[in-house]
């Protein structure tokens, strides 16, 4: 049969506000695993219409903390999602105290981090849009 994407796995610090911030996103809640001998919660998101494990992001919490996280997730890469308003994304994610570290200056693609420092890659569907201010002309803001 081969080979079969299941999900991407990611560790957070705090489950509550690493939750919302996929939600900001526009994905939601598949399934949740509380292992009480493991002292571990998954909690499995998605875009809506995808529930079928085929586009998961897989939060691991770690009850007792997780000192293992490393202050920088770049050697992780990204995640990617395809958003119907880049341009209402980044507006959205940046009034909720969201750094937007490379601004949708081309009308196409931009990239935030989570509060875990996952960097996040957003791309607009479609063709990009015309740039528009303040997106246009804003700087880079650390790396991504």
């Amino acid at each position: 049969m081969g080979v079969e994407y299941l999900h991407t796995m990611v560790r957070v610090k705090d489950l509550d506000t690493s939750i919302e911030f996929y939600k900001m996103l526009g994905l939601e809640e598949r399934r949740r695993t509380e292992n009480e001998d493991g002292r571990f919660t998954l909690v499995f998101l998605c875009p809506p219409g995808q529930d079928d494990g085929r586009a998961d992001v897989e939060l691991t919490y770690n009850w007792d903390g997780d000192d293992a996280l490393p202050d920088d997730s770049r050697h992780f890469g990204h995640l990617a999602y395809r958003v119907d308003d880049i341009y209402e994304m980044c507006a959205k994610l940046q009034a909720a105290g969201v750094t937007i570290n490379r601004p949708p200056r081309d009308g196409h693609m931009a990239f935030v981090r989570s509060p875990d420092n996952i960097s996040i890659e957003l791309l607009q569907r479609g063709d990009a849009k015309e740039p528009q201010e303040p997106w246009a002309s804003m700087e880079n803001t650390g790396h991504w």
